[in-house]
């Protein structure tokens, strides 16, 4: 959840200040608290490895599920 929001805000400071060429760089914003995640406390390998698209989907849906109430944190 805090990489998505670190992302969202990332993209938000980037078109606010108009930093365009910066936006390519949005990637490396999320995945250290994925990969943080995963191998330190879920002691597994990301999705982001082999389905890197579909990675990106669930991590948007389960933000979705988080701030709805459907998924406690």
């Amino acid at each position: 959840m805090l990489g998505q929001l670190a992302t969202i805000t990332f993209i938000v400071g980037c078109v606010v200040s108009k930093m365009w060429l910066f936006l390519f760089a949005t990637p490396f914003v999320v995945y250290p608290f994925a990969w943080t995640g995963h191998f330190y406390f879920e002691k597994n390998q990301p999705a982001a490895f082999s389905k890197p698209l579909w990675a990106k989907i669930s991590d948007w849906v389960m933000l979705k599920d988080i701030i709805t109430g459907r998924i406690e944190w």
